[in-house]
């Protein structure tokens, strides 16, 4: 079955401090947009949120916008910015560099189906 959204018109939004996730479910992918505003970090934004120390979800990504930096808990680092396509695994921290907002496409699926949720 052929299925068609856009992301003008997502199924889902989710706000979080300083940033938002726009999330599409499809047969088969879960695809989100993340948008962060400068000063938004995982750690101070997300983890009230989801209740661990680090972010705990795998992200398949392409930046559209903005520079991100990404810290993994065994301290390996890197910066990702426009046209970067990136694979983050579980255990990390991550936060907007500079004043641009961040743009990010996520393919692996829970970033759209559990990001930025409540864990109760």
């Amino acid at each position: 079955m052929l299925e068609v959204k856009t992301v003008d018109k997502p199924d889902e939004r989710r706000d979080f401090p300083l940033g938002h996730l726009e999330a599409l479910h499809l047969t088969g992918l879960d695809f989100a947009v993340a948008t962060f505003d400068p000063g938004w970090r995982w750690s101070e934004s997300v983890r009230p949120l989801a209740g661990t120390d680090s972010c705990e979800i795998h992200h398949n990504c392409f930046m559209v916008q903005g520079r991100m930096r990404i810290r993994m808990n065994d301290g390996a680092e890197s910066e990702v910015g426009p046209g970067d396509v990136f694979v983050a695994p579980p255990g990390h921290d991550a936060w907007v560099v500079g004043d641009e907002q961040v743009v990010v496409y996520d393919f692996a699926g829970g970033m759209a189906t559990e990001y930025g949720k409540a864990k109760g």
